[in-house]
């Protein structure tokens, strides 16, 4: 999933999974200097940043 680049920054987002199935965020092209965290983690970013909670973040 790719999301659009943040101003200033010039990169888009990249979230999936990694080989252990562990959830990442990373910029695309930079996937090696990546966050990684459980699936779970991943889906309660989504649903917070879909809330307005983390608007601060993007």
């Amino acid at each position: 999933m790719r999301a659009g680049p943040r101003p200033g920054t010039g990169g888009y987002r990249r979230l999936g999974t990694d080989a252990e199935g562990n959830a990442y965020i990373a910029v695309a092209g930079h996937e090696d200097e990546c966050v990684t965290d459980t699936m779970d983690a991943l889906r309660t970013l989504i649903r917070d940043i879909k809330a307005g909670k983390a608007g601060h973040l993007l």
